[in-house]
């Protein structure tokens, strides 16, 4: 018997949820940051080559070409760069710093190349955070552009088809918990979906800032070593080089400490937490309505729902999603208000926060596809809500009183208020009590035609207009 998750894993994202969180390992693991760090090192080689005014000769396209495969790195490759942190491989000692590992084994590769007398040149000027700011900055970019929003994607387009489906089936809409004026299941979809798309929208354009400028923030040792370039226009050009195509982008930071000061951060986990917030809303409505009978769940075969109650089909999709959604969002809002913090020019707390941005990220994919997974298996009774609608005729006094006032009838609401409140009623004492009213004949059939199932308003209309 073979089971395909890590038993003895102590985070479910590498255990139980292994298998759901796709390809998010290899944009936000620990050796996706050791990659990242390796191809800002060798980019950043590669730049100081080309730059007049640096007394580095340029590299010839054999040689760049070199240096980029260096940059690809095998699982063997990031295993040494680990043990050279770590223990120390042969003929380098450990370093007991992630970064220094980093410039040791590229060093180490050049050595056996025609590059080897440049190779001091390997994190020239940098500090750690350099390299670190830059790596983690496209490994928040990778996760978001290639994973997350893609994810959210496929939630939206499910929220549309649901919103076009049901964009005229009558839904007894509940505020403060009480029967209110109908709705549509079409219109409620598409509210989730708008306030959706708003967040993913923001959070597509969204900005990344990064720095490369030594070790105050200042290009201390650049300028001094190479007093006559333009560093800080360097620095803008290597920060910016890394965007490609659209989605987050990598912006330049000029001014800075130490470390850049992580604000792009907090508005990007801000702007992810408020749609983990919209979808978590959701799932608790999605869990009402099927607890009310207002929404079924289609039955898998073979999966069991309750240990002792065999009849039972639990949303347990939108119970997982609704718990994962909370991690993650906990973590989310750690990382905003800790992150801008950081004593005088640095201090180094932030670092072990840094190495858990891949735990929220994975919370929340786990969370989409659970949802994802419930919205396939969910219909609305109609019946069901008809049948509810039915019980509350009163729901459409609203209606009622607004034609009375149209009609100048003096205390309108006081009166269906008197009629109505804090009782149900039944559709023929409803029709006595137009009966009984001072008015034409017409707007009497007029409010007579007025029905739980069709005092919808423009709810049809609002679930199919996705700018409404």
């Amino acid at each position: 018997m073979t089971v395909k998750r890590d038993m003895n894993a102590i985070s479910p994202l590498d255990g139980r949820y292994s298998g759901k969180i796709g390809a998010l390992a290899g944009y936000a693991g620990e050796g996706a940051l050791i990659r990242y760090r390796v191809l800002v090192e060798c980019r950043y080689l590669g730049k100081l080559c080309g730059t007049p005014g640096i007394n580095i000769r340029n590299l010839n396209s054999e040689e760049k070409k070199l240096l980029e495969k260096l940059a690809l790195l095998s699982e063997s490759d990031v295993l040494r760069i680990a043990a050279i942190e770590d223990t120390g491989a042969p003929g380098v000692p450990a370093t007991r710093h992630d970064v220094k590992a980093v410039e040791y084994f590229i060093k180490g590769k050049l050595s056996r190349t025609r590059l080897r007398n440049i190779s001091e040149f390997v994190h020239f000027a940098l500090t750690s955070e350099d390299v670190n700011n830059i790596a983690y900055a496209l490994m928040l970019r990778n996760c978001i552009n290639d994973e997350v929003i893609p994810a959210l994607e496929k939630i939206l387009k499910a929220l549309d088809l649901l919103a076009l489906n049901y964009a005229s089936s009558p839904l007894l809409a509940r505020t403060h918990g009480q029967p209110a004026v109908p709705t549509t299941f079409g219109k409620e979809f598409r509210v989730f979906h708008a306030r959706l798309l708003r967040q993913v929208k923001q959070i597509k354009t969204g900005r990344i800032c990064a720095k490369l400028n030594g070790a105050s923030g200042n290009y201390n040792a650049h300028a001094v070593a190479f007093p006559h370039v333009n560093w800080g226009k360097f620095s803008k050009e290597f920060v910016e080089s890394f965007n490609s195509g659209a989605g987050l982008r990598l912006e330049h930071n000029s001014l800075t400490t130490q470390i850049e000061p992580h604000d792009t951060y907090a508005e990007l986990f801000d702007a992810l937490r408020r749609a983990n917030t919209i979808l978590l809303a959701f799932c608790q409505d999605m869990w009402r309505y099927i607890s009310a009978g207002l929404l079924t769940q289609k039955a898998v075969a073979g999966e069991i729902g309750s240990s002792t109650m065999p009849q039972k089909v639990n949303p347990i999709h939108f119970e997982n999603a609704e718990g994962n959604l909370g991690l993650a969002n906990a973590m989310l809002t750690f990382f905003s208000s800790k992150l801008p913090v950081s004593r005088l020019q640095r201090d180094l707390s932030d670092s072990t926060v840094e190495r858990n941005f891949g735990v929220a990220f994975g919370h929340s994919v786990v969370a989409y596809k659970s949802l994802l997974a419930g919205l396939m298996r969910v219909s609305v009774n109609e019946k069901a809500a008809r049948a509810e609608l039915e019980l509350h005729p009163e729901v459409v006094t609203e209606g009622i009183q607004t034609i009375l006032r149209r009609e100048r009838k003096a205390g309108a609401y006081e009166l269906l208020c008197k009629f109505t409140r804090g009782r149900t009623l039944s559709a023929s004492e409803l029709e006595n009590f137009i009966d009984k009213l001072r008015l034409k004949p017409e707007v009497k059939t007029e409010l007579k035609r007025i029905t739980p199932l069709n005092y919808t308003g423009l709810a049809a209309k609002l679930a199919k207009d996705k700018e409404a």
